[in-house]
């Protein structure tokens, strides 16, 4: 029974695990492209070769330190949310979720060997991609049930709308 009422939560938590996923997927050759557009292809071959004569512990500090700057711009963009400026707050913070994805995808991609060096962090590696494996094995069937009620000659809408309907039904008798 607790399951069952768990699922939703289960399902949410899983999709915002992929979107993270997705989104790092999809930054990581757009930083690509703007590192071979403006002139950070050397700055990627300095800090490689940087970073290769750090520690792995060293290299640790450098993946997190890039981040550390948009923590005031995230913290600007909750005091906007605060003060009720919703369209400038939106702005603020979904440009510091893409500006933090991108450095750290940008970052990682360069330190990437020398941290997997660290036994912990290897586990810690491995345990995301599993994480994001089974997020994929919860979400996958429910994007396929969608994509067939979407694929549907008999309309797409209706079919949906039932769907929608029966989950709400499923998850009210659970409580």
């Amino acid at each position: 029974m607790l399951r069952r009422i768990l699922q939703p939560l289960w399902v949410l938590l899983a999709l915002i695990f992929l979107i993270e996923a997705w989104l790092w997927d999809h930054l990581e050759p757009i930083v690509a492209r703007v590192v071979a557009w403006v002139p950070l292809r050397a700055f990627k071959a300095w800090l490689a070769d940087r970073v290769d004569a750090l520690s792995p512990a060293m290299t640790l500090i450098v993946f997190i330190a890039p981040v550390i700057p948009l923590f005031p711009l995230k913290m600007f963009g909750l005091w906007l949310l605060a003060n009720e400026y919703w369209l400038s707050a939106v702005l603020i913070l979904v440009f510091a979720k893409f500006l933090g994805l991108g450095v750290a995808a940008f970052i990682f991609d360069v330190t990437r060997p020398k941290l997997l060096q660290m036994a912990w962090f290897q586990k810690l590696y491995d345990w995301v991609m599993a994480m994001r494996a089974k997020a994929h094995a919860i979400v996958d069937p429910i994007k396929l049930r969608i994509k067939e009620a979407m694929g549907s000659d008999r309309g797409w809408s209706s079919r949906l709308l039932r769907m929608i309907q029966h989950f709400r039904k499923r998850v009210h008798a659970a409580r």
